[in-house]
């Protein structure tokens, strides 16, 4: 089942302009929404904001980071068909980011996971690991090849986690085929 969008306005250029309303199909199911509706109420509950107190139903704003997530569609359009301000419709869409990420796993969890399902390797994209001890001077002064800006932390970036008892080597399968040969 699809999610219909009703009355949504299309601008373009000034105010003045003659407003397109159409209906539109967000492609996810039902339960998509509920599950990240019923998360939002619960942080909402978490929090204890009370009932009425937001432009939006937990529905709304589920719709609204789907949208967001799925489709690309800019916030200023966003906030326009839901008829809140920008900035409440940044608030509502990180809210709603923040309640799908607190749903994944740990890295302790997933090597767990990946673990118990078997797996030879685990690829990890963008894990950093922090560390207080490693420090390493860059090329310049002020540079430390440890040092995460986007972290804000010390660490060594992840790429793979290697379990099996067969070593990597240094050189590609291909090259040491043709030097055997």
């Amino acid at each position: 089942m699809k999610v219909v969008l009703l009355q949504i306005n299309f601008i373009e250029g000034s105010a003045s302009t003659t407003r397109v309303t159409y209906t539109a199909v967000l492609p996810v199911s039902e339960r998509t929404v509920d599950f990240l509706a019923g998360l939002l109420a619960a942080e909402r509950a978490r929090r204890g904001t009370r009932a009425g107190t937001r432009a939006l139903s937990c529905r709304d704003q589920a719709v609204l980071a789907l949208r967001w997530l799925l489709d690309g569609t800019r916030m200023r359009q966003l906030a326009r068909d839901n008829k809140i301000g920008k900035s409440t419709g940044y608030d509502y869409l990180h809210e709603g980011i923040d309640v799908l990420a607190a749903q994944a796993p740990s890295l302790h969890g997933a090597l767990l996971a990946a673990k118990a399902a078997g797996y030879s390797h685990v690829n990890i994209d963008g894990m950093l690991v922090e560390t207080d001890r490693s420090r390493t001077p860059g090329p310049t002064p002020a540079v430390d090849l440890w040092w995460s800006g986007k972290h804000d932390n010390h660490g060594g970036n992840v790429q793979v986690i290697w379990t099996s008892p067969v070593r990597p080597g240094r050189e590609h399968d291909t090259s040491r085929v043709r030097r055997c040969t």
